[in-house]
């Protein structure tokens, strides 16, 4: 049994809805329900109801609630305290979790900095889009699109991800960016795995939400089909901006932005390497985006 799938699962039970428990965790719907489903299968029993307003426990599960709801104060305050009594001989790596643009195209081109300033520092880079948890130390430091709900974890706002229409010089073929009507285009767009992000409700309010014929969850992959010419995309404009084949095209409605957090857990953030670490995080960040 997973101890993560248990805090997940005490974060739907808390949430009440699947979608409500990903905002707060920072993961994806899918990934959520994954984890659930794999608890359920561990323990041979049913924990939740669903139903389209939500989610309800079953009596194993308000069983489950009660008993893990004391265990992970406990678990998790163990671990704390032994990483806080490492503070004046910390020898672990600092690992930091985020997603896989914000780790190549942000901080890992600043590490010449970083050891420049901390020559015998360690640090290990996560790229992942599933939530970890500082609590239980699967991370030290982490980048999130979504701002961490509780007590115990420390958020600092870095500049939002600012988006932007794109599409390859190949893809236009010489058609001028500003003359191009969005509703006649193939366009390019996330799934529904993480919810109603940013990117997805603004293809639903400018009205072209109908005419997306490829989704993937990937940055990547939309980037790299865009530039490939298979259509017209949603990008981070951190991403998009630097690649000579992408031209911008002039959105119908203000294009959405993401706001980004650096998070560390408040026990742990006087610790003086993962205090380089945060610091070195939020100059790279105000260095590599644009704020609104």
């Amino acid at each position: 049994m997973n101890w993560d799938d248990l805090r997940i699962f005490h974060g739907v039970a808390q949430a009440r809805t699947l979608s409500a428990a990903a905002r707060h965790l920072g993961a994806s719907v899918a990934t959520v329900a994954r984890r659930i489903s794999a608890l359920e299968a561990a323990l041979g029993v049913r924990l939740l109801d669903r139903t389209p307003s939500g989610v309800s426990l079953t009596p194993p599960g308000r069983a489950l609630f009660e008993r893990i709801t004391t265990a992970a104060d406990v678990m998790d305050g163990i671990d704390r305290l032994a990483a806080t009594l490492r503070n004046n001989d910390w020898y672990e790596p600092v690992r930091v979790s985020a997603t896989e643009p914000f780790i190549s195209e942000v901080l890992a081109p600043a590490l010449p900095r970083l050891l420049e300033l901390e020559p015998a520092l360690r640090i290990d880079l996560s790229a992942t889009n599933d939530v970890v948890s500082l609590s239980a130390r699967e991370a030290d430091v982490a980048v999130r699109l979504a701002k961490p709900v509780g007590d115990s974890l420390v958020a600092r706002r870095l500049p939002s991800l600012e988006m932007g229409l794109f599409a390859s010089r190949e893809y236009l073929a010489g058609r001028r960016p500003a003359g191009i009507d969005l509703r006649g285009e193939r366009l390019l767009g996330f799934d529904a795995s993480y919810g109603r992000i940013a990117e997805v409700a603004w293809m639903e309010d400018a009205g072209l939400a109908m005419a997306v014929s490829v989704r993937s969850t990937s940055i990547r992959a939309l980037l790299n089909a865009t530039i490939a010419g298979a259509g017209i995309s949603i990008l981070p404009r951190l991403l998009a901006t630097s690649r000579p084949e992408l031209l911008e095209l002039p959105p119908p409605l203000p294009m959405p932005t993401r706001p980004v957090w650096v998070v560390t857990h408040r026990d742990l953030r006087g610790v003086r390497p993962i205090r380089a670490v945060r610091d070195w995080i939020v100059d790279s960040f105000s260095g590599g985006t644009r704020p609104q």
